[in-house]
């Protein structure tokens, strides 16, 4: 009943009920400097300050929140990340069970590098993004500057022991030209380590990145043989994976070199479903850190959800005027998603 709900308020330009899924990010920090990074990237032109990246969500002030948000009643998963590594903030495990105290579905976003294995399955996790990043030390340690093989061997570690406790764990393989060459790589290394799905995602890229991106040729590459001996390879290992999708992404660069997605083509729904706040309490229209609704300093999440801020951006998208940053969307298949349900009601 929920799922129609939304998509009557989609319809309507105004959400019937509060948000499905909450992102909230627990941490600034990090323990990795991912190339591709807009936040901890050695290729930044305008580093982030120590004083940013030292900024935690405060677990009292967390738990505060995961009471708030329980009391809209819509609320059914909840996303744990940071703008760095939610695993480096000391309460995180704690942080987890509260969530899933409240019977909501959780999902993790972390390298795993700081993993406590065991904590971290008694947390009763249900799902994992686990951003791995290549399929061989080699590429892992380049997308990851100052990482070596014992990082790799880590994660490798963590991922066995994840398999063996049957926590469901998506591997992130984000693609840029150090990753580029081993996406066939990426689907065999997914069935040794029991992934649930392999996530091809283009690297977004911005702020001094866009060096690390993949090069005219690997997109010829992907495009022609990386990709459809990939999907072949999906097939015949029985690996699930965002296959059409990323090939979609790739074939997007075209003349825009930095756009990743159609988000034109599909539309965006995410201000009926979703939203993401931040280690400050700033509340983000989605994931895209340049449309902020407003803040949790100044008020309840509902004044926010149901108030004309948020609703103007609903209508702005729903007009068709995306933002900086939506060309990057990183909801975009959770919007294709949502376009397909619209599409199928609106079918005779």
């Amino acid at each position: 009943m929920s799922r129609q709900r939304i998509l009557q308020g989609i319809r309507e330009g105004r959400p019937l009920t509060g948000p499905r899924t909450v992102h909230i990010d627990v941490t600034n920090g990090c323990n990795a400097a991912c190339v591709t990074c807009w936040d901890h990237s050695p290729l930044l032109t305008t580093p982030r300050s120590n004083d940013w990246k030292r900024r935690r969500l405060p677990r009292d002030r967390f738990l505060a929140l995961v009471d708030e948000l329980h009391a809209l009643g819509s609320v059914r998963a909840v996303i744990l990340s940071g703008m760095g590594e939610p695993l480096t903030h000391p309460h995180i495990y704690e942080m987890m069970s509260a969530v899933k105290a409240k019977g909501w579905d959780l999902t993790l976003l972390t390298n795993l590098v700081a993993a406590d294995a065991d904590r971290l399955v008694d947390t009763g996790v249900d799902q994992i993004l686990a951003g791995v990043q290549g399929a061989t030390p080699d590429a892992h340690a380049a997308f990851h500057p100052g990482w070596d093989e014992t990082h790799f061997t880590r994660m490798c570690r963590t991922l066995r022991r994840l398999g063996r406790a049957g926590v469901r764990t998506r591997h992130v393989q984000v693609i840029n030209r150090t990753t580029a060459p081993e996406v066939v790589e990426m689907v065999r290394f997914g069935r040794l380590f029991r992934a649930d799905r392999v996530n091809f995602k283009l690297a977004s890229l911005a702020g001094g990145t866009e060096d690390s991106g993949v090069t005219a040729e690997q997109q010829r590459w992907l495009v022609d043989e990386g990709i459809p001996s990939a999907r072949d390879l999906a097939q015949t290992l029985d690996v699930r994976t965002n296959l059409h999708l990323f090939e979609r992404q790739v074939a997007a660069w075209g003349d825009q070199a930095f756009d990743t997605v159609p988000i034109a083509d599909v539309g965006c729904y995410m201000g009926f479903v979703y939203t993401r706040i931040t280690v400050d309490l700033d509340v983000l229209y989605c994931c895209n850190t340049n449309v902020q609704v407003g803040s949790l300093r100044d008020g309840g999440f509902r004044e926010l959800w149901e108030g004309e801020r948020w609703q103007k951006l609903r209508g702005a998208l729903g007009s068709g005027h995306f933002f900086e940053g939506c060309e990057r969307c990183g909801k975009f298949e959770q919007n294709v998603k949502w376009r397909a349900r619209l599409d199928a009601e609106a079918s005779p």
